[in-house]
């Protein structure tokens, strides 16, 4: 029998805040609840929502935190990783910038911070498996990315190299992930190695088409790339594990293309907006991710440049709702079928 999307969810990394009820898991739950949300994405390194290694370490701790979003009427979509993943690989431009992230105690130590980040990764994994996910969501981290325009010319190697690296980084986690049942679904994001179809092939490759290496489907990141992302659904559906539904538009000119001229958001020629207030094709993303029997979350990113986060969540929650397809157990056409044998269909075939 046919299983429809979920939905509609919230990713709490762009919500989460000091002030309440943002401040903590159960009263942010509280508003996204009255909001319409069924589902939270938490990330999983955010102290104000979880602790990582409770989760990690003990059941009866992520019992309770299941139990109290039940009351709520609400379930955790999946785990996310994004700044764990991002950090398990960073190239020495960005260490700076990065040690932001991480804990004060490996600041200046690129090999302390990967060691943290492949540990805050794995903890993901069992703390998972204890809410009872069997999806993560992730960034790959970028070694590469900083090369990405071939001028001047890269030598040789540079970038079989650096997906080398990337694989070896990833392997043990990978099947760290695949003892315990969970996937780890990247989002293909520019400032990432992983950011289109051909870059996630090229890893998918060094791990051995590895079961636990899949994708969280993200057609704003596709649109500002201007690639195709409903043939991406067509490509890739068997490996697409989780979806942000996050809206953008592109509009060049004749100062500014896909590079965005270094503008700040508002200035862009691609620019993230809230759901309906840009230029993806939900209604055929939705329909695609239905023909091919994609059951899990449909989890609202809001990352727009210009309406407050507070209205684009109030908006999200029907958006998304108005967008899952019923998914029918029947053909149209069923009332219609003659019931033949198979000894007459042969016959009107001429074979018999």
């Amino acid at each position: 029998m046919p299983k429809n999307m979920k939905g509609p969810a919230l990713f709490l990394a762009q919500f989460a805040d000091d002030t309440a009820p943002f401040n903590s898991l159960d009263t942010i739950a509280d508003w996204a609840a009255g909001l319409g949300y069924k589902g939270l994405q938490i990330p999983s390194g955010d102290a104000r929502l979880m602790d990582l290694d409770k989760a990690a370490d003990s059941q009866t701790y992520c019992d309770d935190l299941r139990g109290m979003l039940g009351e709520r009427g609400i379930e955790i979509t999946e785990l996310s990783t994004h700044i764990q993943g991002q950090l398990l690989a960073v190239h020495p431009a960005y260490d700076k910038q990065f040690d932001g992230f991480a804990p004060a105690a490996v600041h200046g130590n690129p090999k302390a911070r990967t060691a943290w980040a492949h540990d805050q990764l794995i903890k993901t994994a069992q703390a998972s498996r204890k809410l009872g996910l069997d999806v993560t969501v992730s960034f790959s981290g970028s070694l590469a990315f900083p090369y990405l325009y071939p001028w001047p010319q890269r030598p040789a190697g540079l970038i079989e190299e650096a997906f080398d690296e990337l694989a070896r980084r990833w392997k043990p986690v990978m099947d760290a992930y695949d003892d315990l049942g969970v996937d780890i679904a990247f989002e293909l994001h520019p400032g990432e190695d992983l950011f289109d179809g051909a870059t996630f092939e090229m890893l998918l490759e060094r791990l051995d088409n590895h079961p636990r290496c899949t994708i969280n489907y993200d057609p704003s990141h596709f649109l500002l790339q201007q690639l195709d992302y409903l043939a991406f659904i067509d490509i890739y559906h068997e490996r697409i594990k989780a979806f942000h539904v996050k809206d953008a538009e592109f509009r060049p000119d004749g100062r500014q293309g896909v590079y965005s001229g270094y503008q700040p958001w508002v200035d862009r020629a691609g620019r993230f907006r809230s759901l309906g207030d840009g230029q993806v094709d939900f209604r055929a993303i939705f329909s695609k991710l239905a023909q091919y029997g994609y059951e899990s979350w449909a989890v609202l990113e809001w990352e727009c440049c210009l309406k407050d986060s507070a209205t684009g969540a109030a908006e999200g929650a029907p958006f998304i709702m108005d967008h899952i397809i019923d998914v029918t157990e029947k053909a149209f056409d069923d009332f219609a079928d003659s019931g033949l044998s198979k000894q007459e269909t042969r016959e009107l075939l001429g074979l018999s």
